[in-house]
């Protein structure tokens, strides 16, 4: 549906504003390239995976003391009581829900961290394509990347390499 909206708004403005923006200069640029090129996203990137990487052998490590937990549980219910072993379910049940809890805390931490390092990565790539078409006296840029809703742009002025001249990248 919302790519449906961006044809639409598209098309609008191609047929209906037609002699309007002929005489009006265009540009497009691939914004998701653009992102994945600039060394903040890359990065960001790099952090995610370290931090992702301590909280999973902090889970594995809850893991294992689980399984042995387990085994040994395995092991010596015969020798225990109903009541032993009832405890000792109970224990491994509370130890499961911890891992699923330091699982799902996990992946909270790190959409977190990823929506408050991005957003200013978003608005150094914004402000270089304003800037950019500022310079080149353009009126609209269109985003080129795929899923965005354009399907021609060949006709405009891509302008991803003087927005990453601008980056400094």
């Amino acid at each position: 549906m919302k790519h449906l909206k961006a044809l639409l708004l598209a098309a609008i403005f191609t047929i209906g504003l037609g002699g309007v923006v002929n005489a009006q200069k265009t540009a497009h640029i691939n914004t998701d390239k653009l992102l994945a090129e600039m060394p903040e996203t890359k990065a960001l990137k790099a952090e995610l995976e370290k931090l992702q990487k301590t909280y999973r052998a902090d889970i594995e490590g809850m893991f294992k003391a689980l399984e042995a937990k387990y085994k040994k549980f395995e092991a010596e219910q015969n020798s225990q009581t109903k009541e032993a072993n009832a405890k000792r379910a109970q224990e491994i049940q509370q130890d499961r829900a911890k891992i699923a809890q330091a699982e799902q805390t996990m992946n909270q931490e790190m959409a977190k961290k990823y929506k408050e390092k991005t957003a200013p990565i978003l608005k150094k790539a914004e402000d270089a394509i304003k800037a950019v078409a500022a310079e080149k006296g353009i009126v609209y840029v269109l985003d080129a990347a795929p899923g965005k809703g354009l399907i021609v742009f060949e006709k405009g002025e891509d302008i991803f390499n003087a927005v990453k001249t601008k980056l400094g990248f």
